[in-house]
């Protein structure tokens, strides 16, 4: 089976422009394709999986990969999918975030002289001048045709600004930029992307001739890539520091069953010959599998040494016992404790388990929450100091998360 069929086979494509074509220069590792990432955090989550997953596919195949960096972008915000703006961030917030990026997406991409290239679309954005872009790249757009592309349809219920209509002329310069510059003819992204990147393509073709080779192809984002890289509300983040290599493999060893077939097509490099034969797999197999997928992603991110640990300090803790030194841990101050007490709701916020006191109170008065071993029953619990002396307290939330509390 050769790449592009095997993406197919996988579940990765939604739709494409021309799939002869696409498939042709594919196969034959000729493809220069761009990706584009905006920078609006400090680091990648679970939920860019399958862009960088797919970038390492693709390369390994010897096509050309490009991330693109949105410095420009970012700077207007995505209006796809989203029924508010997005947060306004400053320039030096953006840089800051675009070499967090690069920092990790070398853990999948190879970067180097005729390897892969990191581009910031900072470097042509910011210098257009407003009435040549009207001119050269607004003539190109209907305003009628965009209205009707699907990346608006949420935001026009509520008030799409004018700031974010320009998000799609952005986009599409982009691919025409890259093109013209960087030799790339094929541009990837998620299915809720595809009116912005068809616009990239149209740019294109109206400026350089019907004949210029550009293609488009989107993911399956639009379901399960949605619901990846978020749980009870908060980010997975592909970064240690912002979630531990063990929260990360929980969060995979914690997919829906559903999900979790279709989680190791998407996402791993396990043969599909193996990943067939484990299609049907139902109760303790199917715990298996989770299990190969939380290993497999976590050591894509983390390394082998850390999967490892967090396999088993998993295993250890849902069999009863094992090395609480590799559970997600709090450090406590003393400053947390009032007369030497702290309060349950004070210690969920405190150890990131709810994010506020009213998700904390709704978590106790659902039954929801233990510490060590005892389900707090009052909203006004409160426990001594000593408990979290030495090895400290075990915080369990729901039937899968498992915390530790130490004091300082």
């Amino acid at each position: 089976m050769q790449l592009y069929e095997e993406l197919v086979a996988r579940g990765l494509i939604a739709q494409v422009t021309n799939e002869e074509e696409i498939r042709e220069m594919i196969n034959a590792g000729k493809a220069t394709f761009y990706i584009g990432f905006d920078c609006t955090a400090d680091s990648l989550t679970a939920g860019h999986f399958m862009a960088l997953t797919l970038m390492k596919r693709l390369q390994m195949a010897g096509n050309k990969p490009i991330a693109l960096i949105g410095g420009g972008t970012t700077m207007i915000g995505d209006p796809s999918g989203r029924t508010d703006m997005r947060k306004m961030l400053t320039k030096a917030d953006i840089d800051h975030n675009a070499e967090c990026f690069k920092r990790q997406m070398e853990r999948f991409i190879e970067f180097g002289e005729g390897k892969a290239r990191m581009v910031n679309n900072a470097e042509w954005l910011l210098e257009l001048n407003y009435v040549e872009l009207l001119r050269e790249v607004g003539a190109c757009f209907s305003v009628n045709n965009m209205l009707r592309a699907d990346c608006y349809k949420q935001r026009m219920e509520k008030g799409l600004s004018f700031l974010e209509f320009n998000y799609m002329i952005m986009q599409s310069y982009d691919f025409y930029h890259l093109f013209q510059h960087y030799d790339c003819n094929m541009q990837f992204g998620g299915n809720d992307q595809w009116s912005n990147m068809l616009g990239g393509t149209e740019l294109i073709r109206r400026k350089l001739g019907k004949d210029a080779h550009c293609m488009t192809i989107t993911l399956l984002t639009d379901s399960q890539g949605n619901k990846m890289g978020k749980t009870a509300g908060n980010a997975v983040w592909l970064d240690p520091n912002k979630t531990s290599p063990y929260d990360f493999y929980q969060y995979w060893r914690n997919v829906e069953d559903a999900d979790v077939m279709k989680c190791i097509r998407l996402l791993t490099f396990l043969p599909l010959e193996q990943i067939n034969e484990m299609d049907g797999w139902e109760g303790s197999q199917l715990n298996r599998a989770k299990e190969l997928l939380a290993w497999e992603l976590t050591s894509m991110v983390h390394g082998e040494e850390e999967a490892n640990k967090a396999q088993e300090a998993a295993k250890a803790l849902f069999g009863g016992g094992g090395d609480k030194a590799e559970m997600p841990t709090t450090v406590l101050p003393e400053e947390n404790f009032e007369d030497g007490q702290i309060g349950v709701l004070n210690l969920l916020v405190a150890c990131g388990l709810a994010a506020s006191k009213g998700e904390a109170r709704r978590l106790v008065q659902q039954g929801g929450v233990s510490v060590n071993g005892e389900k707090a029953a009052d909203i006004d619990q409160k426990f001594n100091r000593d408990l979290f002396c030495g090895e400290g307290a075990i915080i369990k939330k729901g039937k899968k998360v498992f915390h530790r509390a130490v004091l300082s």
